[in-house]
């Protein structure tokens, strides 16, 4: 039974971490890598008045953290739920 609970408990864990992983490259690449790194790639595709890689750089990073919380938040009660975890 205890040995149960502990594979279960790494489990839970190794999908969190995964998770959290996950998170930090894709915020990682949408905010050193589009607006940093591929700025002069992404300057040719005008987006409201501006190129694309600025418009990463002002308001692109911060929204994809906002989506990111929430897909995170959303993520966590599936796995929450898999493990018999929820609320």
């Amino acid at each position: 039974m205890i040995a149960d609970d502990k594979s279960n408990a790494a489990a839970y864990w190794k999908a969190n971490v995964r998770l959290i992983a996950s998170c930090l490259v894709v915020w990682a690449f949408v905010s050193y890598g589009c607006a940093i790194l591929f700025r002069p790639l992404l300057a040719s595709i005008p987006v409201g008045g501006t190129d694309l890689g600025f418009w990463f750089a002002q308001q692109g990073s911060i929204l994809t953290f906002i989506a990111l919380i929430f897909f995170y938040a959303w993520r966590m009660n599936q796995l929450d739920k898999k493990f018999g975890l929820g609320e």
